[in-house]
């Protein structure tokens, strides 16, 4: 027997396995409380709830796991050029909610159906924001948001969630210029979690979920110095880039 095999993590309404014996789709379990405290539990032994809106909330933690280093950011030719344009103005945790608002709209355009970031999911996602552990990315043409993107923050590792783009390359823009602020603050890993396209092209590679579970063990301890808004410390990044 695995020393693993009795260990259980206990949400508001459901106790779960550990995530390394979840078959490799990464399912943990299902609780029909969604709580502040069962997300910074979550978050901190690598698992993330994904659902139907309909269903009760799913948490998963997939093998593998999909993660990127933001120093090693992939930037083509013609991102370069965009960034070197600057078309757009960037910000960070200036409107958390509403990024939210805007990639869930936007997942719901591509599929067709309900997505899973719900108003409960936003509303307790906010409460993270609100103690610093969460972080959105906000892509501007004047006064329009255009694109961006917001995660989870644990340790020194950044949990991508969701981003959208209302203009071509706003979000690709957006994390480009995210990774190296990441690698600024000294964020060491952004988890995608799971497999896109997208996130490939721009450097994401898969793990095996056992080495990303020893990684969030290790590097997942709550860096004080990195709690809190960013919003200024973006603003002077921004100002020595």
């Amino acid at each position: 027997m695995s020393p693993l095999d009795n260990y259980k993590f206990h949400f508001t309404d459901q106790s779960f396995q550990h995530p390394s014996t979840a078959n490799d789709s990464g399912l943990v379990g299902v609780s029909f409380i969604l709580t502040l405290e069962d997300l910074i539990c979550a978050y901190r032994f690598g698992i993330f709830p994904v659902n139907d809106p309909a269903d009760p909330i799913a948490w998963w933690s997939p093998n593998p796991r999909w993660v990127l280093d933001p120093v090693k950011v992939k930037v083509s030719k013609s991102m370069r050029k965009v960034i070197r344009d600057q078309p757009w103005q960037m910000t960070v945790d200036t409107c958390f909610a509403d990024v939210m608002r805007l990639c869930a709209q936007s997942r719901n355009r591509k599929s067709g159906l309900d997505t899973w970031i719900t108003e409960e999911i936003i509303v307790e996602y906010t409460k993270l924001f609100e103690m610093g552990r969460a972080h959105s990315f906000e892509v501007w043409n004047g006064a329009e948001l255009v694109g961006g993107f917001y995660g989870v923050l644990t340790g020194t590792i950044f949990s991508g969630e969701s981003m959208f783009a209302h203009e071509s390359n706003a979000s690709k823009y957006a994390f480009i210029i995210g990774c190296q602020f990441f690698e600024h603050l000294g964020i060491e890993l952004v988890d995608c979690q799971m497999h896109s396209e997208h996130l490939e092209s721009l450097g994401a590679y898969p793990i095996d979920r056992d080495i990303y579970l020893d990684l969030i063990k290790r590097k997942g301890f709550e860096n004080k110095g990195l709690i809190g808004s960013w919003t200024e410390v973006f603003q002077g990044f921004l100002g020595q880039a």
